[in-house]
């Protein structure tokens, strides 16, 4: 035993951690781990690599510098500054982001979580169907579902009293969030739903027998629990709503002008409507910065709530 005084410090192998180390390493699984690592490389590294060069280059799709282009510096990077669609096609990524993803999904699924924690079977199952059902219809369906549901003469302007109003030409920004709102909020709720399963009921229960009324409760014992849960719906929320295409490419095709076009549509525009494959992927290398400025945000924000 360590703790053993019949046994010298001095007669211990403290070289034991070492060989065991050495005794592990196999030569052959090394081999066999330089092929996944070495596919890895090939197919994502590869790859990124790869679009830093062509986002520095004059290559086209079709035109004169299709298959002999050229190495053009800064070139595009100055282009982009000075590109005003680009600045603005980065407003509204972070609206339709931010607005329809990371607030509205976020809390909506939140609120659905919570209130069929507590409800009937019967409702919770129903309830439930219908918010993933409009999840797992394909994305083109659903878009062109809300294409119908906007026109003039639809049921949005029905519900909304001006049956002659087309909204995604009046409101097309809002439409189309409104459209990813309600096709995405399912993914959160189900997240939410299952991390609410971790909150202890006796828990609960004993802070509302102190008094501790429902805001109280969810303030300072769910949310706390679920912190974890909501880090990581956010993060994966804004990446799967920062390269939203084909729902605002049915819906409007970036219009009406330029007013929903996302990043992923402006970099659709120019490498594949205008051939600069090379410009589009300076655009693509934007969008990667942008998803990684949002993503670091939450992170600082919930290390800055945690260490106050």
């Amino acid at each position: 035993m360590v703790g053993d005084p019949a046994i010298p410090l001095a007669n211990m192998d403290l070289t034991l951690g070492g060989r065991q180390d050495r005794t592990r390493l196999s030569w052959n699984s090394s081999v066999m781990l330089a092929l996944p690592v070495g596919f890895l490389f090939l197919l994502f590294v590869g790859p990124i690599v790869y679009a830093l060069y062509l986002g520095f280059t004059n290559m086209q799709l079709i035109g004169p510098h299709a298959q002999s282009w050229q190495f053009t510096g800064t070139a595009n990077l100055t282009r982009l500054i000075h590109d005003h669609i680009f600045l603005n096609s980065i407003k509204l990524t972070v609206i339709f982001v931010v607005g329809s993803g990371i607030i509205g999904q976020t809390v909506l699924g939140l609120i659905l979580a919570l209130l069929l924690r507590r409800s009937l079977a019967v409702l919770r199952i129903s309830i439930g169907a219908l918010v993933i059902a409009a999840w797992v219809i394909p994305e083109i369906a659903a878009a062109l579902i809300w294409y119908a549901f906007s026109q003039t003469g639809g049921t949005l302007g029905l519900v909304l009293g001006a049956p002659h109003t087309n909204f995604l030409f009046s409101a097309p920004m809002a439409t189309v969030s409104a459209a990813n709102l309600w096709r995405g909020t399912a993914f959160s709720m189900l997240i939410f739903g299952a991390a609410l399963r971790n909150v202890p009921e006796e828990v609960l229960e004993s802070a509302e027998v102190e008094g501790a009324s429902g805001w109280q409760r969810l303030r300072s014992i769910t949310l706390p629990i679920i912190k974890p849960s909501i880090v990581t719906n956010l993060l994966l929320v804004t990446i799967l709503n920062l390269s939203d295409f084909t729902l605002i490419y049915t819906m409007t095709q970036g219009g009406p002008g330029t007013s929903t076009m996302t990043l992923p549509i402006y970099i659709y525009q120019e490498a594949f409507t205008y051939y600069q494959l090379g410009y589009g992927t300076m655009i693509s290398l934007a969008l990667i910065v942008v998803g990684a400025v949002l993503a670091l945000l939450f992170v600082r924000a919930v290390q800055t709530n945690e260490s106050k």
